[in-house]
């Protein structure tokens, strides 16, 4: 179906002929024709916003100043508009009318479930428009996206239709029609001119102001239905800001489509753990809703805010229990649980039976127990332990302070030790071994490259270097530690004569992707790391729980992207010279993330790498901080490299 553009109306006209087949004239002419009555009908209650001062960039998102749009929901001056607008928080905001009268806005409150937000302009008997009702929505159905941005008397059009409803978790419906920042707060109108919803970019995976942007001018546009907003907008008026409502529990793994839901884990100190509800239940219903599928809970709590309260029916045992549960728009951050052992790692065909522990972590919970190199950890409390990925997820689920019994088998007597949990420290040894690998004899016809050498990505435009240590042994698990350049400087031969020596020492294999640009990276390559880092796991024997991200400088901005989007890849993050100006997510146990930072205390930077290091401890992530005496913008001396090789060590530390 072909699109036109029309002068004065910016109106962008999406397909209604199937099979390559141009619509009749008067069929065409007649559709333009009610487009533009709709929109006319609408154009009275959409305004221009312009924002004035506030942050240039957010993230790695510019936030630009571009005059953005709005909607008139009450006579008396209330405006509902996207969040996104309002993401840089700018210094002061301006309301022009359609009749080109202009006020100021002052911004009373945010949902920041659905991404929106509420202006006042002290203005009277404004237009409002009529609003379509949910159960007439219908997919396939015309949908116009207006903006105001231009300085015109009309606002720009974009027609598509409805391609999905009860999108992102039952907060918005879909369209094709072009959505981007130019419209973001516009209206999604209907044929007959009542108002569908409002434009806002949203993301199924992320959070925050800027989610969702990423789709851009793509032909996936979000709307939250404004009958929606007409319900929560007298909260929305009292000036406090609506938050997700949270219960307080993840669900086991499965296929969000087809597997039944099953409490995980119930967080701490949260509404699911005040109410009751415990590990094993199965969500049977919330609010009356049957509950069959994972994504069906989801579903039912989209809509939900902080501050109501559901209903929950679960099956334990063979009894049904009801709970009512407060939702809260906060939960505790997971505090990471230590005990101080570092697990033996089992060789490539070794069965496994309990944790064989390789080492003591000094002054730990295990120390102070005095839990031994050699022991073998069978069993914590009740529970028996098959291995280190079993007794990390039974440690991970206590809490800080709590004491465990662990039994270990000690030349063949049963120890039974008590240990009281820790939080993971900030310290790097000074000293750790790590554990000798030799190379493998005879050396295997398929053993893969070793050495340094460079080699192009199969189905990829873009190289890559490394360096694999002369003792590979495809028996051992070695780890892997992804360099992110900087832009301008791959830095490459003084990154492998740096890092060969730990490598060496430490079993680690070290890449370096190179990117497209030589000024630095761009977010639309992830893709070719992601892909990069999978094709070395199927060539060598990867230890999944010691892949890391090393940048240096601005090249530590894709290295914290990257961490964050790909959270069940990476382990760790080592940042140099580079402040986090991400939001991070929040800190999961069956996705654990920590971090290294390094930062010269004569560096500019320095001040905000110390914030970042509070930041990311305020979020319970395990953070070391490693600051170099009289130094300025540089990468690390060797000292705090072999600081880093001992971390990387210790990544899988229980």
């Amino acid at each position: 179906m072909s699109g036109r553009l029309i002068l004065g109306v910016a109106m962008v006209l999406a397909p209604s002929i199937a099979f390559g087949q141009q619509a009749e004239p008067d069929l065409e002419a007649r559709e333009e024709k009610a487009f533009k009555e709709a929109s006319a009908v609408v154009a009275p209650s959409v305004v221009r916003i312009q924002t004035v001062g506030g942050l240039d960039r957010v993230g790695r998102v510019l936030t630009g100043t571009a005059a953005t749009t709005g909607v008139v929901v009450s006579p008396d001056g209330f405006v509902i508009s996207s969040a996104f607008n309002f993401v840089s928080r700018p210094a002061s905001v301006l309301v022009t009318l359609f009749d080109g009268r202009r006020f100021p806005a002052k911004i009373v409150a945010n949902d920041r479930a659905r991404m929106l937000t509420l202006l006042k302009i002290e203005a009277d008997g404004l237009s409002v428009p009529k609003v379509a009702a949910r159960k007439d929505f219908r997919v396939g159905q015309w949908a116009i996206a207006m903006g105001r941005t231009y300085e015109s008397p009309l606002p720009s059009l974009s027609v598509g239709i409805i391609s999905a409803l009860d999108r992102i978790w039952g907060r918005a419906l879909q369209t094709d029609a072009k959505i981007s920042p130019a419209n973001y707060g516009g209206p999604l109108v209907d044929i007959r001119g009542q108002v569908i919803g409002v434009l806002v970019p949203l993301s199924q995976r992320q959070a925050g102001r800027t989610a969702g942007v990423e789709w851009y001018d793509s032909g996936i546009g979000f709307a939250i239905p404004m009958s929606d907003i007409l319900e929560t907008l007298p909260r929305l008026k009292t000036g406090t800001d609506l938050l997700p409502g949270l219960m307080g529990i993840t669900l086991k793994a499965g296929d969000v489509y087809a597997s039944a839901a099953i409490i995980d884990r119930v967080r701490f100190n949260s509404p699911a753990e005040k109410s009751g509800l415990k590990p094993g239940d199965i969500i049977a219903s919330v609010d009356g809703q049957p509950i069959r599928r994972l994504v069906q809970v989801r579903n039912a709590l989209g809509n939900k805010y902080a501050g109501d309260t559901i209903t929950v029916v679960v099956r334990r045992d063979k009894a049904s229990v009801e709970q009512k549960i407060e939702l809260t728009g906060k939960l505790e951050p997971y505090t990471p649980t230590f005990l101080g052992i570092l697990p033996s790692r089992k060789k490539q065909g070794e069965p496994v039976n309990g944790v064989a522990v390789r080492g003591i972590l000094p002054e730990s919970p295990a120390s102070i127990a005095m839990i031994r190199p050699g022991d073998r950890v069978v069993q914590l409390d009740k529970t028996p332990v098959a291995d280190a990925a079993g007794l990390f997820d039974l440690i991970s689920r206590r809490r800080v302070g709590e004491k465990v019994t662990v039994h270990v088998d000690r030349g063949g007597a049963r120890q039974s030790l008590v240990a009281k949990l820790a939080v993971v420290p900030s310290e790097v040894p000074a000293v750790l071994e790590s554990e000798i690998i030799t190379a493998p004899d005879p050396k295997p016809a398929d053993l893969p490259k070793t050495g340094r050498f460079n080699q192009k990505l199969p189905g990829h435009d873009q190289d890559f270097w490394a360096y694999v240590p002369e003792n590979y042994n495809p028996a051992r698990g070695f780890g892997l530690v992804v360099w992110i350049h900087p832009g301008s400087d791959t830095k490459e031969a003084d990154i492998h004569d740096l890092w060969k020596p730990v490598c060496d020492e430490r079993g680690l294999i070290l890449v370096g992707p190179r990117a497209k640009e030589i000024a630095g990276w761009n977010l639309n390559e992830a893709g070719f790391i992601e892909a990069m880092v999978k094709h070395i796991q199927e060539k060598y024997n990867i230890d999944d729980q010691r892949i890391v991200l090393h940048g240096f400088s601005d090249g530590c901005r894709f290295a914290y992207h990257l961490a964050f989007k790909y959270r069940s890849l990476f382990r760790g993050v080592v940042a140099s010279s580079e402040p986090l100006k991400l939001r991070p997510p929040e800190n999961r146990p069956d996705l654990r993330l920590q971090f290294f930072l390094s930062c010269g205390d004569k560096d500019n930077l320095y001040r905000q790498v110390q914030q970042t290091r509070s930041r990311l401890a305020a979020m319970k992530f395990p953070v070391t901080l490693s600051s170099v005496p009289d130094d300025g913008h540089n990468y690390p001396p060797i000292p705090v490299l072999d600081a880093i090789g001992r971390w990387i060590e210790m990544l899988d530390r229980i």
